[in-house]
């Protein structure tokens, strides 16, 4: 079995955790989206004084266009996993495996940079658009699979983290 083969393999298996990881922050954040208010923090002090509300100082939609990138990022992570085990059934060669990584990636980019030009708020502008900027790095990498393990796997935990009203 040719090293390309071995990566993505671990790329798809990357992935598919990285598709269950996001999904399980999604749901975190549509009920918060759903309810105004964040889940309470088991370590998080009490404060006396009343925070600002960041939905207040966000632009509208901005939950929209984080909730439309997380699931462009599922979608898109779905399609590799799919992608990279069919080409173990279809006897691809590391290098085809690798160009169908690079195309999936590219797309991905594309998709992400699209809601990037949507975002009203220019932090979630900017977030996004670094996101594209990344993903579509990936589609450029010698070795993508590797790229896959060492950086797309850090992409959704930051989007969860940093696109939020």
């Amino acid at each position: 079995m040719s090293r390309s083969v071995v990566y993505a393999r671990r790329a798809a298996a990357t992935v598919a955790l990285g598709v269950l990881a996001v999904g399980c922050q999604d749901t975190a954040r549509e009920e918060t989206a759903r309810t105004g208010a964040a889940p309470p923090s088991p370590t998080a002090p009490a404060s006396a004084a009343p925070s600002p509300s960041p939905v207040a100082t966000t632009a509208a939609n901005t939950v929209e266009v984080c909730r439309e990138v997380d699931q462009l990022i599922l979608a898109g992570s779905r399609r590799i996993a799919t992608d990279s085990a069919a080409s173990v059934t279809r006897d691809l060669t590391g290098e085809q495996v690798a160009d169908q990584l690079r195309r999936n990636l590219a797309g991905l980019a594309d998709d992400v940079r699209a809601q990037a030009r949507r975002a009203a708020d220019p932090e979630i502008r900017a977030l996004i658009q670094d996101t594209a900027d990344r993903i579509d790095a990936g589609s450029r990498a010698s070795r993508p699979a590797a790229w896959m393990d060492s950086t797309f796997t850090a992409i959704p935990p930051k989007l969860t983290r940093e696109c939020r009203a």
